[in-house]
This record gives structure tokens, sequence and C-alpha cells, in this order.
């Protein structure tokens, strides 16, 4: 379909990548993966023809059809979302048109005539064309498409215009979508996209009849929609089978494979010159010496190339906080006659690790700014607990960074102890690499100011951090460092985030917000889905036929997988932990109850009654919890 040959691109003085032979056949699913600048966009506007190459050949095969999604730069104004979308089919509209046309000519001609005969055999061509294309459906196509990237049906009549940048992208997207073009090119497309959003274009890409080649720093995202990694590392481009976790094996066996290889090719290439040097000046030896030298010459030294350092960093232990960390007690939200939350109620602890999680609009945003006390409650009761400290990271923390400080001066003054070098490493880890360090925040985009301030909350966190999509503008490389500094920090954590792969990593319970309520779930948020499709169980059964002298036996029953230690540990120490907290929860029961017991007016009964209720609704939740838990562990163990 596509065939580069030779290929290599230039970026000034520095080598993208160079001899790079690449086919690619009308059915395959890439992922292109690579460091930050070592031209993963560029290599996609080549395959578009955006970019021309600066040696090699790039060849299309006759008819081909492309779109191509950017990352920014989009602005559409002039139609409704719907005609926008609908636009991608005027070719179709147009022959909607002339079939109309061809109707009313052929009622006022002799079906006996010439002419009758070819409008009708050219209303045929038409009809089989118009069919073929799903004709007949281009406006149920487009509002699928609209629905599934997130677009409420009530905007789907207002003009493109009034949307914001991230919302001009999905529109593009959903343009792409609808066109089906051979060759689908896609670069970071789920930077925009709620959850919600990707998993319906996870899905979407699964079904997609062509070929498809797309840019993503969202490991589960890549990991379920391609079937091929092509990584661009130490100007080459590398290709490996299969989605990017077998990517990421095959890579360290590709690295151990030629280290072994290196290591045996030195010891050759010392071997030849001890003998070289040993037996230089002796005649008798010259002919075996001349053979070792050329030899020697011959040799294709083998390189290894620099690997990226892995950073390490840890958050500084912040002071510990009371057992309850945060507690809502019938909280609602409105904006004017706008209900966002109501009659909420949930108790936060310390320890908690909560993904808040729902549709676009939700009210996830808003809940994350009751917690940080930046938005006041309209109704209800907002508790903090002892030695609670919060800390908001918000989408546009930027705007409260000094604008005229460097880079590295201001992050010093945050971490006077911590070395240059270990200041200089975090920074690299967000972008920020030689002499960035030394920009003032005012010349950073809004993008680079989040990750900039998303570095300093590494260096003093709080023991309550709120973190609302501190993912956002953050490559592999930097989500590593925050998710493992999260998974080992001390506090509680609050966050939303619209990458599947971080949340399920690091988060221990989901907050779903969802029609003006919040529910919540236990576990990460595979384990969410998997409750909210009704399957209780987290332990996978699967039938696996047992093999008897090379023939299949007959299955008698589900073969359950064991559990692995790790998820043992894990069921175990949360029945642990369950059982402390009904102990807990049943005496604060008791409390409430013996407080109702004596009137001390309207008000603070009806507070202790919801409080009751709310420990009671608590109380049933830990128990289904604790029983699904403990049926699990012990069915394993048996």
């Amino acid at each position: 379909m596509i065939q580069l040959s030779g290929a290599a691109k230039r970026f000034g003085h520095k080598v993208l990548f160079e001899n790079l032979d690449w086919l690619l056949t009308p059915k395959d699913r890439v992922g292109i993966v690579g460091g930050n600048g070592t031209g993963k966009s560029t290599l996609l506007k080549i395959l578009s023809g955006a970019e021309q190459l600066d040696a090699g050949t790039l060849t299309s095969m006759r008819g081909i059809t492309m779109g191509y999604l950017a990352q920014d730069g989009l602005a559409l104004e002039g139609r409704s979302v719907f005609d926008e979308c609908l636009s991608v089919f005027d070719d179709l509209k147009a022959m909607d048109r002339e079939r109309e046309d061809i109707g009313h000519r052929l009622g006022d001609l002799d079906s006996a005539g010439e002419e009758y005969r070819k409008l009708a055999d050219r209303l045929h061509d038409i009809d089989t064309h118009y069919q073929a294309r799903d004709g007949y459906s281009i406006e149920a196509q487009a509002g699928a498409v609209l629905n599934g990237l997130g677009f409420r049906k009530e905007d789907w009549g207002r003009d493109t215009s009034e949307f914001s940048g991230g919302w001009q992208m999905r529109i593009a997207l959903a343009k792409l979508l609808l066109e089906k073009p051979n060759l689908l090119l896609l670069d970071e497309p789920t930077n925009h996209l709620d959850l919600e959003a990707r998993n319906w274009l996870e899905g979407y890409l699964s079904n997609y009849p062509n070929a498809f080649v797309l840019i993503s720093h969202d490991r589960y995202f890549l990991d379920v929609t391609v079937n091929r990694i092509v990584e661009i590392w130490n100007k080459k481009v590398w290709f490996y089978p299969g989605n990017y976790e077998k990517y990421l094996a095959q890579k360290q066996q590709r690295r151990e494979q030629l280290e072994a290889e290196y290591r045996n090719q030195q010891e050759h290439i010392q071997h030849l010159e001890a003998f070289i040097e040993r037996f230089r000046y002796k005649a008798s030896k010259a002919k075996q010496v001349q053979s070792r030298i050329k030899e020697l010459e011959k040799i294709e030294r083998i390189e290894l190339p620099n690997e990226e350092k892995t950073i390490h960093f840890s958050f500084p232990q912040p002071k510990p906080s009371g057992r309850i960390v945060a507690e809502f007690t019938g909280v609602a939200k409105s904006y004017g006659a706008k209900k966002v939350l109501e009659n909420v109620n949930f108790v936060i602890e310390r320890g908690d690790r909560i993904a808040l999680v729902g549709v676009n609009g939700a009210g996830k945003s808003t809940l994350i700014k009751l917690l940080a006390g930046t938005e006041p409650l309209t109704a209800g009761q907002y508790r903090i607990g002892h030695n609670v400290e919060p800390d908001y990271f918000a989408q546009d923390q930027y705007k409260e960074l000094d604008t005229d400080a460097r880079l590295l001066d201001d992050i010093r003054e945050m971490a006077p102890r911590r070395s240059e070098t270990e200041l200089r490493s975090l920074l690299g880890c967000f972008l920020f690499t030689e002499d960035d360090v030394y920009k003032r925040i005012g010349v950073l985009s809004g993008g680079e100011r989040n990750r900039y301030a998303l570095a300093r909350l590494l260096l003093q966190p709080s023991n309550f951090l709120l973190l609302d999509e501190p993912t956002n503008h953050l490559d592999m490389r930097a989500k590593d460092v925050l998710l493992e500094s999260l998974a080992d920090f001390g506090g509680t954590v609050v966050l939303v985030s619209h990458d599947r792969y971080f949340i399920d990593k690091l988060a221990t319970r989901v907050f779903e917000v969802e029609g003006g309520a919040v529910t919540p779930y236990p576990g990460n948020y595979e384990e969410y889905l998997r409750r909210k499709a009704g399957i209780a169980d987290p332990v996978v059964e699967e039938y696996a036929p047992a093999v008897r002298n090379g023939e299949t036996a007959a299955i008698a029953e589900p073969a359950k997988k064991r559990l692995n230690p790790i998820k043992r540990k894990h069921l175990e120490d949360r029945c642990a932990e369950i059982e402390e907290e009904v102990s807990r929860t049943e005496a604060e029961i008791a409390a409430c109850e013996r407080e109702l017991a004596s009137f001390r007016g309207v008000e603070e009964t009806q507070r202790i009654s919801q409080l009751l209720n709310a420990r009671r609704a608590r109380l049933e939740e830990l128990t289904t919890e604790w029983e699904q838990a403990a049926a699990a562990l012990e069915e394993r163990s048996a």
C-alpha cells in the first residue's frame, strides 16, 4: 500500500532516522513509539505527504485514500457540528440529488427510447454505489460517531466555532472516522478524549476495516488497538510484532542479545589484538599476524546505543493525617438552576487512592474543586480530618507560577537540599532538558507550564493530593515517574485522569460521578468495569482442556486460574483492612444511635441521621466486598 525505501530524515543537523525500509500493508495496525523529539510526528507527516524525505523514496499504491489527524492547529467554523460531519459524504449527497433528478426525467421519457435506457443504466450504477457506501445511513453513522466521541445530541446543532480546541479535534477525528480512508494516520488521538470516549475509540478501531498508524502515550490504548510497534530509536526504526506490552518484552530481549553479541565480539577482538601484539615482530608468525590484522579490519563493530536513563524519584513523605481524611454528608452543588451534584455521601480514609470517573461534564472537576475548597458547597457538609493538608493541582495550574522566574532557579527554591543533578533529572523527566532549564516560566506554553507545575508538586507534596488530569501533556517516561512516585506516596490521593493504564496501576477505589450522584467502587478501573458489567468476582475463570497422550480430554468443568501471589496478598490485605473498617463503622453507627437518643435540635438530628445512613450504607458496601474477597480466596485455596 505504501513503501519506504532507504528513507532518511533530518531536523537541522540532527538525524532523526536513516536507512528505513518499511512496507505498509492494507491490514496493518501500527503504533509509533520513541522518546521525545525522535521524529514520531515527522514520520507520520511523511506518510501523509505533508513532509518530504531528505533521502530515499516513498511509493504509494494508486488510488489510495489517506486521512491525517494532526495534534493541533485545527479551527473549524461556519457549519454546525452535525453538518460538518456530514460534509464527508458530499459525494454521496450529490449522487442522491442526481438520482432524484434522474427519477423526474425518466417520468417524462418514453420507456422504449435510447435516452431512457441510458438514464436507467446510470440510475442503476448510482444505486449500486450508493448502497455499497451505506448512503441510506449516513446520518445514523454520523450520530453514532458523535455520540461515541462524547458529543451530546443538543450540541450537534451548534456552530463548530463555539467549541474549544480539544472539541475541535474531536470533530476532526469524527470526520476522519466517517470517511474510512484506506490508511488512517492519527497523531495522539486520545489527547483530548475522556475515558469513555477512549473506550469507544478502542472498540471502533478494533473493528476498523482498513489500516491505521497512530502515535499515543497511552499504554493501554496501544495494547488493545495495534498489532505492530514501530520504534524510532538511535537514528533507526525498529519493528516489533504485537502490542505495546509484547514490544517491551521483545525490546528487552533484543537489548540482552545485542549486549551478549557485543561481549563476544569484544572478547574475540581482544584475542586477535593480543595475538598481533605478541607476535608482531616474529618473522615466523608474520603470515598469521597479517591474517589476524585483515580479520580485525573486516569486523563490523557492534555499538551499544546509549539507553535513556530510567529516572526514579520519590516524594518526600508528608506528615501523617488522621484516619478519616475527608467526609461528605448530604453535599449538593449547583450553578444557578443547573444541578451538578446532589445528596453526595462518602468517606475518604488515609492511604486511599481514588480515581474519579464519569462522562465529560458529569462533575468530576467540580467534585475535586469542592474537596480542594476552591468551590463552595451549595448544601450539605464537608469535614476535613485531623492534620489533613490538601494540595490541589488544577488543569490550569500554570496560572499560579511566577512567570519571571527561571525553571532551575524556581525549583531550587522549592527543594534547596536537592542537588542540581537531581533537579535537572526531574526536569528532564518532564521534557525540560539541556538549556531548557534556564528558560523563564513566562515563555513556556500552557502545557509546558503545567508539566513544570507537576514537577514542582513532586518536591513538596501535602498529605492529601487532589490532582485534576495530571497526566495531560506527559509522555510515557514522565507518566512512569509520576506513577512510581504516587505508588510509593504515604498520603492520600484523589485524581481525575483519562489514562486507563495509569488508573489501573494506581487506584484502590473508583468514585463514579454520574447523574448528580457519586458511587464508590472498590478496586481499580478494570475491577470497576467488571462490577458495572455485573461480574463481581475479580478472578478470571476459563476453560482449559486437559491433554493426555496427545489427545484432548473432555472438559468436565471450568479450570480456574490460580491467583498470582501479588493478587493473593492484595486480597488478604484488603480483607484485613475491611475487617478493621467494619469494626470502626459499627462503632460509629452505635455512637450515632446513642446521639439520636438525646434530642439536640432539628438541624443536629438531621445531620446525625444523614451521617448514620451514610455509615449504614458504607457497612453494607464493606460487607459485600469482604464476602466477595473472602470467597475468592477460599475458592482458590480449595
